[in-house]
């Protein structure tokens, strides 16, 4: 495993776990497996509707607490300061935790502008010592100038949809310059197309390596926190294993230079769903 360090000094994967799209009795079973595997970072969120199977995969562990890293979000419907409080009692509970390592802003839904209270309800979890980091997800730049001029704690991470077909550029430039890191969510495309380009399969055959390899190997030395999802054991183990090779810079740029800014999700200025 390859860590990164945080803004705040918390040390984090740059490997972890997605569980979305996860229905919550084989969220157990893929969390076991992954920690099973070696994965220690597990990417949940209220909205997945299983936290509680997160939480039993984690009980039956015999991974200790220290060594996990728990990420969830408070999702579009819990936004506001106290709301977002009461959201993040709720997440504990149904995930049997004394704490999350990462609380996150799950959209910033501008059009309800609540996004800046909502953060400061992550704060006072912060300052109080309920969590061990705060950030966001799906945050435009603007979003986040918000936050840096109107909150006290700056974000440690940023997640958003990044992957071949959506470089995300201008958010890694800004979130570099800010020290904030980037975490990908659908970094493979959801099993896309990208994983069909001409450009990855030809550089996997050439590493002896799957295309969603190279694509997760492309992400980790662009320095983006990396959460693959998937309930397949042999993807899972798969996709876990791609610390034994490395890509040139001319690989690197070769997969960059695939980006046509196509989404497989909403636009965070468009997604105000509650």
């Amino acid at each position: 495993m390859e860590f990164v360090t945080l803004n705040n000094g918390l040390k984090m994967p740059q490997l972890g776990f997605g569980v979305w799209q996860v229905e919550n009795d084989g969220a157990t079973a893929a969390v076991a497996k992954a920690l099973e595997v070696g994965y220690r970072s597990i990417d949940t969120a209220m909205i997945y509707k299983n936290e509680a199977g997160v939480g039993k995969a984690l009980k039956e562990s015999s991974v200790p607490r220290e060594e996990l890293f728990i990420t969830t979000k408070v999702w579009n419907s819990d936004q506001g300061y106290d709301n977002t409080l009461r959201a993040y009692d709720e997440s504990l509970e149904r995930l049997g935790l004394d704490y999350v390592d990462l609380y996150l802003i799950h959209w910033p839904t501008p059009k309800f502008d609540q996004y800046v209270d909502t953060y400061k309800a992550l704060e006072k979890l912060y300052n109080d010592g309920r969590v061990k980091a705060i950030g966001v997800c799906n945050f435009e730049i603007e979003h986040l100038e918000r936050l840096l001029n109107e909150c006290d704690v700056k974000p440690v991470l940023n997640q958003v949809e990044c992957h071949p077909y959506l470089v995300q550029k201008e958010i890694k430039e800004f979130c570099a310059k800010h020290d904030i890191f980037v975490e990908a969510w659908s970094p493979l495309e959801q099993g896309g197309d990208v994983l069909k380009d001409d450009v990855i399969t030809k550089i996997a055959a050439a590493h002896g390596k799957t295309p969603a390899q190279v694509v997760l190997r492309w992400h980790l030395q662009n320095n983006t926190i990396v959460i693959p999802k998937s309930v397949t054991p042999s993807r899972i183990e798969e996709n876990f294993n791609v610390f034994d090779f490395a890509l040139t810079a001319e690989e690197i740029e070769q997969i960059s230079q695939l980006n046509i800014n196509r989404r497989r999700g909403s636009h965070p200025n468009e997604m105000h769903v509650r």
